[in-house]
């Protein structure tokens, strides 16, 4: 019997699926019948693990990425769904205004990192995978942005641009590839579960950037999120599955907040 998503036999790479919103993602697609590829560059490749495929591989290099893509058709014959996941965020202010920690103003190096990670692997990935998508005439790309890339951010002014990119992508990808029966849909996170990511060097950086301590990142969140709480990592996980499945065949073109009612779209 298969499930209301329908996602049994369709293939799946996610990209940055070792950890955090990644990995969950990964297991819900397992969860509802998916065949799951994890790429990262924190993985081994050919270890499978609870239902996922590793495939190591880094985002910023077209032919890492190719050769990611070629595994993935030798193992499971196509490609179905890419959850452009892998990202990156160093919180930054443009410019150090209290001259009290350099370290914590933009860097052309900063910059570079966040514009490969977060908007030139996400082209290189879905470049790939689209030449055999094509060959399908059927696909789905989600793009993993966040309220960010919406909103703009204090001390994120790199990040939210290159989300900002992505949403960009996301639209137009999706004006040229619905002739190929091939959805193109982001999904924006807001504040959600820790994960290994937000660690105390990030938080550090990010007060520093908003000129708080670290503990007064902590804040009371019913007051600015209208749900009172932070997202679950498997509500996230939940609307990329929706996304991907075939309940959702009208759906492209758009990006899709998700953050408990904190953000305008």
């Amino acid at each position: 019997m298969r499930s209301w998503l329908e996602l049994e036999g369709k293939v799946a790479i996610v990209t940055g699926g070792a950890s955090g919103i990644g990995l969950h993602i990964a297991n819900q697609l397992v969860h509802n019948g998916a065949q799951v590829v994890v790429c990262d560059v924190n993985v081994e490749t050919g270890k499978q693990e609870n239902g996922i495929y590793h495939i190591q591989c880094d985002v910023t290099n077209k032919q890492s990425v190719q050769a990611m893509v070629l595994k993935t058709i030798e193992m499971f014959g196509k490609i179905d769904i890419l959850v452009n996941n892998a990202g990156g965020n160093l919180p930054r202010l443009l410019v150090d205004y209290r001259g009290e920690n350099s370290k914590y103003e933009l860097s052309e190096k900063d910059f570079d990192f966040m514009v490969a990670v977060n908007q030139k692997g996400p082209f290189l990935c879905a470049q790939a995978v689209v030449r055999e998508m094509l060959k399908h005439n059927k696909g789905v790309i989600i793009n993993i942005s966040s309220e960010a890339g919406m909103e703009g951010s204090a001390g994120q002014s790199c990040y939210s641009a290159t989300k900002g990119a992505l949403n960009g992508f996301t639209r137009s990808w999706a004006k040229e590839l619905g002739k190929f029966n091939i959805r193109v849909v982001g999904v924006a996170p807001g504040i959600n579960e820790k994960t290994g990511l937000t660690n105390f060097e990030y938080n550090q950086a990010l007060a520093y950037t908003r000129g708080v301590t670290v503990d007064d990142l902590e804040t009371d969140y019913a007051k600015s999120i209208p749900l009172g709480r932070v997202g679950k990592l498997d509500e996230i996980a939940d609307l990329v599955c929706f996304l991907a499945s075939d309940r959702a065949s009208y759906i492209t073109g758009t990006t899709i907040n998700i953050t408990g009612g904190k953000s305008r779209g």
